[in-house]
């Protein structure tokens, strides 16, 4: 089911709950309901609204909602919490959650909770936040069910018992000494299964796959996937167990860093957050860095051509520069499908939302034409002979990006819309329709601009 099936159906009934303040429901449908489509309604309010939801049910349930919005609604929903309510929800998050949150926020807001926090907590979260960004140690978690090699069964099911409420994962134990270290690991199931007078040490496995706290977040991941593991043991250069990575975070990471791969494939710096929740002005930094290079590669082509189209009259002069005015077209067109194109797959945008991609688009493509049409006009300076053919060139530049950018993020929406797979759309199809209006364009532009001025 889409997501915005879900805010369709449940979105107008939460807002009628809302408005007849119906404190019985409101706790209901954050009970009843999964966090994950809690959160989904919740993000289509604002963040005081939101909260004004979570306030009718315990910290633990606001902690798995809030597990489940985006990050920067985390942050701006945290911002209106006052400090008993939040620090009781800080304690109740997963570690791992708790600090991504915890480094989106200011550094004072999160120098000034700290001291409100459990000593245990408030140290866990210093030691999860010294760890390096998209390390191990960054995204696992400390709550791990450990015990000695040298119970019983019988005992080690009494232990486990009293171990899982505060556990992520307790299909795995891990079997540690007093310092700590990790001697071997034994699985729920073979726990169970055992006579209840065997040692842990008779069945523990002692050839444990395990990585280092700080080794890179992908290695960790697909060493999860290559062994098809629910968690994977974190340990540091003395092979003490520090935390484990879950299969769930794991997953994260794959999407993240495929979801990179992908942007950079497209020209684009790699977002932090989705698509509709980076402000324009970010998302047009991050776009027109490469739109600046791959013009300055589409001037080298023009300035080649130079040398072999001369002096000529008519329209030689347009010759050298049409690679540059296409490309400028083609990339941004193609920036824009591979975000919308990868949010539809996400489902970090739904159909409903077309109106405000279209306007985050045309905004997008005014700044990033805006910019490369004046970059433009000086490089086509260096080369022709008056100062019109240069602003013809500008004018051209500036009308296809904004063009390829509106198409680019239309045509997907528009195939989603008719029941087709966006990724036909692909990027060599919308470079290759903007390449037609581009050039529909920049002749036109050129014999209008040339009687202007004759």
């Amino acid at each position: 089911m889409e997501g915005s099936v879900f805010n369709t159906l449940l979105l107008p009934d939460l807002r009628q709950m809302l408005e007849e303040d119906d404190g019985p429901a409101l706790k209901e449908f954050c009970e009843a309901l999964h966090p994950g489509v809690a959160a989904e309604v919740l993000e289509e309010l604002d963040t005081a609204t939101a909260w004004e939801v979570l306030t009718h049910c315990g910290p633990k349930t606001q902690a798995e909602i809030l597990g489940f919005l985006p990050l920067p609604f985390q942050v701006q929903l945290v911002q209106s919490i006052e400090g008993p309510q939040l620090t009781r929800l800080i304690e109740e998050m997963s570690p791992d959650d708790r600090v991504d949150l915890l480094e989106r926020m200011e550094p004072e807001a999160v120098d000034a909770l700290l001291p409100l926090l459990a000593h245990a907590e408030r140290s866990d979260i210093r030691k999860l936040l010294s760890y390096p960004e998209d390390s191990a140690g960054s995204i696992m978690t400390t709550e791990y069910a450990s015990l000695p090699a040298d119970i019983t069964v019988s005992d080690a099911l009494q232990r486990v018992r009293k171990q899982a409420p505060s556990r992520e994962t307790i299909y795995y134990v891990y079997v540690t000494d007093e310092d700590r270290h990790l001697r071997g690991f034994v699985s729920l199931r073979d726990i169970i299964l055992a006579k209840p007078d065997a040692t842990l040490a008779q069945l523990m496995e002692t050839d444990v796959i395990s990585v280092r706290v700080d080794d890179d977040q992908e290695h960790v991941a697909r060493e999860i996937a290559k062994y098809d593991f629910i968690a994977i043991p974190v340990v540091d250069n003395q092979n003490r167990l520090v935390g484990i990575v879950t299969h769930d975070d794991a997953a994260d990471v794959l999407v993240e860093e495929a979801t990179e791969d992908q942007q950079r494939q497209g020209a684009v710096e790699p977002l932090e957050d989705s698509y509709l929740q980076t402000p324009v002005p970010t998302l047009a930094w991050k776009r027109g860095i490469w739109l600046v290079i791959l013009l300055g590669a589409s001037f080298l082509t023009a300035y080649v051509i130079s040398f072999f189209v001369g002096e000529g009259d008519g329209a030689t002069w347009m010759a050298m520069f049409l690679p540059l005015v296409l490309a400028s077209g083609g990339n941004a067109g193609s920036q824009s499908a591979t975000l919308i194109i990868q949010a539809i797959a996400l489902r970090e945008t739904a159909l409903g939302h077309a109106r405000h991609i279209c306007f985050r688009e045309v905004l997008l493509g005014t700044l990033l034409g805006g910019g490369l049409a004046c970059l433009s006009v000086v490089i086509a300076l260096t080369l022709v002979e008056y100062s019109w053919q240069a602003m013809v060139v500008g004018v051209t530049v500036f009308l296809v990006v904004l063009m390829g950018t509106v198409v680019g993020a239309m045509l997907p929406i528009g195939f989603k819309r008719l029941g087709v797979d966006p990724a036909l759309m692909s990027n060599p199809l919308i470079a290759a329709l903007v390449d037609v209006l581009g050039v529909i364009l920049y002749y036109n532009i050129a014999r209008i601009t040339e009687a202007a001025v004759s």
